[in-house]
């Protein structure tokens, strides 16, 4: 059974590297891919990543650092521009796993979540809100941004999630592996500076 679960998270990984998937739906296409049923244990996100790690080792190691730098540095323009908001970077650009292909996550925090919306019209940033699963698997509002990367030369998708001010300190709980799942703009500038 092991070696199964190896197989569909190696199988994951290339979705998320290649396509830009994230687990959960790079999972699902990993059964499919190799035509398992539905209903197959699934390696869990740990396992996952460490086969992104080994993927990017092996047909990435060329690109990757540079392109990962290009949405550190694009996410940090963002984490700046909604300052107001107490913006924290998570997922792959946080993690490190991150490739050209990969979208900018921003978890915001405040008290009206509407401010945001009016924020972003403000500055002429056309956007699409939608509901997504938020931090502790409540509906949050998500803001969905085409913004062009120049370093990349094309666009990327920067997705706001907006969260109650205060549900900031839950956001920091470490994960399994003892690492902060996100970090503020300065977290995010000692990344790119080192």
């Amino acid at each position: 059974m092991a070696d199964l679960t190896d197989e569909i998270a190696a199988s994951a990984a290339q979705c998320v590297v290649e396509e830009g998937l994230e687990y959960g739906p790079a999972k699902r296409r990993a059964l499919k891919m190799l035509g398992l049923p539905p209903r197959t244990p699934l390696p869990n996100n740990d396992q996952v990543e460490a086969q992104v790690h080994e993927y990017i080792a092996v047909f990435c190691a060329d690109t990757q650092a540079a392109e990962l730098l290009a949405l550190r540095q694009h996410a940090l323009m963002w984490m700046k521009r909604l300052h107001d908001f107490r913006p924290y970077l998570g997922g792959a650009v946080w993690h490190g796993t991150a490739t050209r292909l990969s979208d900018i996550y921003l978890q915001l925090f405040c008290d009206d979540e509407k401010s945001c919306e009016i924020e972003l019209i403000n500055q002429g940033v056309d956007f699409e809100a939608r509901t997504v699963n938020g931090l502790h698997g409540d509906p949050v509002e998500a803001l969905s941004i085409h913004s062009y990367c120049k370093e990349l030369g094309e666009e990327i998708g920067v997705h706001l999630l907006i969260n109650e001010y205060d549900d900031v300190r839950g956001a920091l709980k470490l994960d399994s592996q003892g690492r902060s799942p996100r970090g503020d703009a300065l977290a995010v500038q000692r990344l790119i500076d080192a």
